[in-house]
């Protein structure tokens, strides 16, 4: 991983960081004590900052795409992608999962979420209070004009900022990945956009989002609604 000038609190890789979106899941799922595991451990130790991402994991004999939060002290929280991708059968290898991560850092709230949960608002609404969603992402560049609209929507109408973390390069199917990953504002504001392979960091200030929902608490009017589980 490319060194990092400052002292990150969080580090954001992409959606199957280690392999690339597949659905070969059989030949490169690993447990949770393979090596992509221990390595984010290995690296949350060496910047004492949070590291996260999704890989590709084999479980009870299912496959989950499933984003890890990896913490410095070696624990770890997890999170398996609940929206799977069927216009690339997705669902058809992989687990869903059923239940949000919502974690805990230096006072902030924070949703993760990986890469297709994006367009499923009701999924991610902002019943939690969150402050920060994150998103892990191989989306692709022909459809980028949704991945940054989206992202503006869904900071904008849960009052939190969102990041998103999007792949870059050609997958060998032909199918492109320009990254385009951003960091908005709660008010919608972009705030940072990379194009192409990059590091970057940004500071986030907690006081926009306790400013914007004192003046603007629509929050408070949302609609409350329970979400039934799939049936798998």
């Amino acid at each position: 991983m490319q060194a990092l000038k400052g002292e990150p609190d969080i580090i954001v890789l992409p959606e199957m960081f280690s392999t690339g979106f597949s659905m070969n899941a059989f030949a490169l799922a690993e447990p949770m004590h393979g090596d992509s595991v221990n390595w984010m451990r290995e690296q949350a130790q060496s910047y004492s900052a949070v590291i996260t991402g999704s890989i590709i994991i084999e479980e009870d004999g299912k496959y989950y795409n499933r984003l890890v939060w990896m913490q410095p002290d070696g624990s770890f929280e997890q999170y398996d992608k609940r929206h799977l991708f069927s216009m690339a059968d997705e669902e058809k290898t992989y687990s869903p999962g059923n239940k949000k991560l919502i974690v805990e850092l230096k006072g902030w709230k924070i949703c993760p979420m990986v890469c297709y949960d994006l367009r499923f608002p009701a999924w991610i609404r902002n019943h939690e209070m969150y402050d920060l969603l994150i998103f892990a992402a191989n989306w692709p560049e022909k459809r980028i004009k949704h991945w940054t609209t989206l992202l503006h929507a869904r900071a904008i109408e849960n009052e939190s900022y969102a990041v998103g973390v999007n792949r870059v390069g050609n997958d060998g199917n032909g199918i492109i990945h320009s990254g385009s990953s951003m960091a908005i504002s709660p008010m919608g504001e972009t705030l940072l956009e990379l194009e192409g392979e990059s590091v970057a960091e940004i500071e986030l200030h907690y006081e926009e989002i306790t400013k914007m929902r004192r003046h603007m608490p629509f929050l408070k009017d949302r609609d409350n609604y329970e979400i039934k589980d799939f049936e798998l």
